[in-house]
Formats: structure tokens, sequence, C-alpha cells
């Protein structure tokens, strides 16, 4: 049963939202649980935003750039905000 679980796993998807505060918009995506804060980043390169001098947040706090979704523990529905850092 467990080994059933972890193969349908991979099959997962979250439907998810980037708020670009600099911009004052919601960009949806559409991400798998074992996706990290980088593959994030080129999702959003994807569809034109750059986002490699911004940082990721959720819940109030900061994601680390090899962290998994699974691990932040980030589901279906969930916002995340993404911030340029301030220097």
């Amino acid at each position: 049963m467990d080994t059933l679980r972890r193969s349908l796993s991979r099959w997962k998807r979250y439907h998810i939202k980037v708020h670009l505060a600099d911009e004052d918009l919601m960009m949806p995506l559409t991400v798998k649980p074992r996706d990290t804060v980088m593959d994030l980043r080129a999702y959003l390169v994807r569809e034109g935003v750059t986002s490699w001098k911004k940082t990721f947040y959720y819940n109030s706090r900061q994601l680390e750039e090899h962290e998994t979704l699974k691990e932040a523990n980030i589901q279906n529905g969930s916002v995340l905000l993404l911030v340029s850092n301030k220097r």
C-alpha cells in the first residue's frame, strides 16, 4: 500500500498561486509536490517573470532554494509571496 501511495504521488499536481508583490499580480502555477523553489523559479521564467533576485515566502517563512513544496507543507490552493531582496 505504501508503494502504491508513493507511485501515485509522482502524478499528483497542485494548483498554487504566486503573488508577485512588486507588480501586484497573481500568477497561477501547476506544480508537483517534489518540485523545489528552484523549479518554481524556472516555471516563472517560462512565463516571462524574472525571479532570481527575489525571495519566496509561505506563511511568513522564507523558503530555502532546495526545499521541496512537500517539505514546506505547501498544498493545493496555497499562495506564495515573491518579494524583491532589499540590499
